[in-house]
């Protein structure tokens, strides 16, 4: 059920575990799949959003009657400071902010006040208001930029060449003071390219499955993408909540570096997704020299040997699996829009 404010007190309404989970930027990719993943195993959910009455239809439906939304603004810190007081989480993951991608350039200001700044609000208010809440924030390979090693882990040298990879880093280093001077569990994953069928459009991956489906279901459709030969570290969304519930379980906080440890190129993207489809990639995408982005010096690629020996973790789905899971998915959504169209001009 869905309320508007943080009035319900933090022991309302608790799981069959007794745990309290707060997730802010519940309704996007990351959000979603950690709230599955919490729900299944016992804890009461609440997701913040910026505007709670109308959150809910954004999430999946398995997931609208599920979890309690809460309205909170992340720049605002009375706002912060009060739902986490009256929620007391046991658990909180920080899945909000301003996006990357295409948009790490967009608005500077606000992300650094969304993807940098918030941070540090949340950090107080747990300090504040619930120092036993253990917190994980969603961090991202964008930290390291400008790479001076390939691959990368916990240790190497940070520097990003992006307001977004900058806010990160911001982000990450408050996590670091408040781990160790307020010894508050507190730590960053460090997330890779993560996909799944539910990253928004704008994005390379999903620009490329949903073409693709639109293709060959007859639309007549031409793929515009940048470098084909830039090479990404892809993995599954719904392995890498898994590692982040993970990360709260044990016995001290830390950083971990989330990732695949390999590398595909977007042309290896696209020549799986149309090829699942039996279509050629060459004759349906265009390169396009306006969409390209800088390449790294060295490959952005991660190292999860830490991950891997201290969470227990390691990803499930291949990157085949997951280009065909997210082909199948806009195939079913293309195909249902289709059809609604049909029926709306009937």
């Amino acid at each position: 059920m869905a309320y508007h404010g943080p009035q319900m007190p933090a022991s309302a309404s608790q799981g069959p575990g007794g745990r309290v989970a707060l997730i802010t930027g519940v309704t996007g990719q990351d959000g979603s799949y950690l709230a599955e993943l919490l729900l299944a195993k016992g804890y009461r959910v609440v997701g913040t959003t910026r505007n709670a009455s109308g959150a809910a239809k954004s999430l999946p439906p398995g997931l609208m009657d599920r979890i309690e939304l809460v309205s909170m603004r992340l720049e605002d810190l009375g706002d912060v400071r009060t739902v986490i007081a009256v929620q007391a989480p046991d658990e909180l993951y920080n899945c909000a902010a301003f996006t990357s991608g295409s948009g790490m350039f967009d608005d500077p200001v606000g992300m650094g006040e969304v993807n940098g700044l918030a941070v540090t609000r949340i950090l107080e208010s747990i300090r504040l208001g619930s120092p036993n809440t253990r917190f994980c924030q969603a961090s991202s390979r964008e930290i390291f930029g400008e790479a001076a090693e390939s691959p990368q882990t916990e240790n190497t040298r940070t520097n990003p060449r992006s307001p977004y990879g900058a806010a990160k880093q911001y982000a990450d280093s408050m996590i670091r003071i408040y781990r160790r001077r307020y010894d508050l569990f507190a730590g960053s994953a460090i997330l890779f390219n993560h996909e799944s069928p539910r990253r928004r459009i704008e994005f390379v991956s999903r620009k490329i499955t949903h073409a693709a489906a639109a293709i060959k279901l007859g639309l007549p459709i031409q793929l515009e993408l940048g470098n084909l030969e830039a090479r990404r570290d892809w993995g599954y969304a719904g392995d890498y909540a898994d590692a982040m519930w993970r990360m709260l379980q044990q016995p001290q906080a830390d950083d971990y570096v989330l990732a695949t440890g390999e590398t595909h190129s977007v042309r290896e993207f696209c020549e799986c997704a149309f090829g699942l489809l039996d279509l050629d990639y060459r004759a349906c995408v265009k390169e396009s020299p306006d969409s390209y982005r800088a390449d790294e010096p060295r490959p952005l690629v991660g190292d999860i040997a830490k991950a891997r020996k201290e969470l227990g973790w390691t990803p499930t789905v291949t990157f085949q699996e997951l280009v065909k899971m997210m082909v199948d998915a806009d195939m079913r959504q293309v195909a249902g829009e289709m059809k609604d169209r049909r029926h709306a001009g009937a």
